[in-house]
């Protein structure tokens, strides 16, 4: 058999949203697709360091961090692009007059808005991370700001129109729906992260899977042949993709990796 390479999101694809637990039954299943020779990476719209322990305990060969910005191959950074400084302080200055909260997500840091109250799904954001034990004293006027994504909330005081034509110029603008939105460099993506790691590895396309939930999954699994949807998915991917598995809950990893005779 080929060597195969197989890309997995992390929230509602191989954790829970709801429970945040990893089923037993994938942890087994990604542990003899790599005893059986493939190449297991986490392919997320996360920068590397809010991948738990737990995550990384289950044994993966590497990871595609912030969709497409930081890719990882065991103990070695193989790619890694934040935005520049001045950029990002521009940013700054265009969410504050545009009146948008955002998160900026950096391969070691958050950084919050803390010139005013943190409110929402925001609060709720900050309040997960120390939970985990993250630093989260970080804020948008730090000296040395340098990020590599960020994610924003739209309400009805916000200036959208005005932000979106700003940012989409050199960034794209990923709808996650219910006025939540994540935003990348142009030019990475789930997807890309997918070809540099095909090239390196020198895999054919047909040998890439990727396996996904959501919306910003969308890039990876137009990208490769053996596109794989969660049965929890949001029903928008569905005609996305060649297979849809069963639900997270209901040892869908194990079987969408049996479907391919990868296990």
């Amino acid at each position: 058999m080929n060597r195969k390479i197989i890309f997995f999101d992390i929230d509602g694809t191989i954790l829970d949203e709801k429970t945040h637990r990893c089923p037993e039954s994938t942890v087994r299943a990604i542990k003899k697709a790599r005893e059986n020779g493939h190449l297991t990476f986490i392919n997320t719209g996360r920068t590397f360091f809010n991948i738990e322990e737990n995550i990384r305990k289950i044994g993966f060969d590497g990871y595609v961090c912030g969709c497409g910005t930081y890719i990882k191959y065991k103990d070695k950074q193989l790619l890694y692009r934040a935005v520049p400084h001045e950029t990002c302080v521009e940013i700054v200055q265009k969410l504050r007059g545009c009146r948008i909260p955002a998160l900026f997500e950096a391969a070691n840091d958050f950084f919050f808005d803390y010139s005013k109250p943190i409110t929402g799904e925001l609060a709720e954001f900050r309040e997960h991370f120390l939970a985990k034990g993250l630093d989260v004293s970080k804020s948008w006027d730090d000296p040395e700001l340098v990020f590599d994504k960020l994610v924003v909330w739209i309400n009805e005081d916000s200036d959208f129109d005005n932000f979106y034509s700003y940012i989409t110029k050199d960034f794209e603008y990923i709808d996650r729906g219910n006025n939540f939105g994540e935003i990348v460099p142009k030019g990475y993506s789930k997807a890309t992260g997918i070809k540099f790691l095909q090239e390196y590895f020198d895999i054919p396309l047909e040998d890439c899977y990727a396996i996904g939930d959501s919306t910003n999954d969308l890039p990876m699994l137009e990208y490769v042949p053996n596109s794989i949807a969660m049965g929890n998915s949001t029903p928008l991917l569905f005609d996305s993709v060649t297979f849809v598995t069963k639900h997270i809950e209901e040892d869908g990893i194990k079987h969408a990796l049996e479907h391919y005779g990868i296990i």
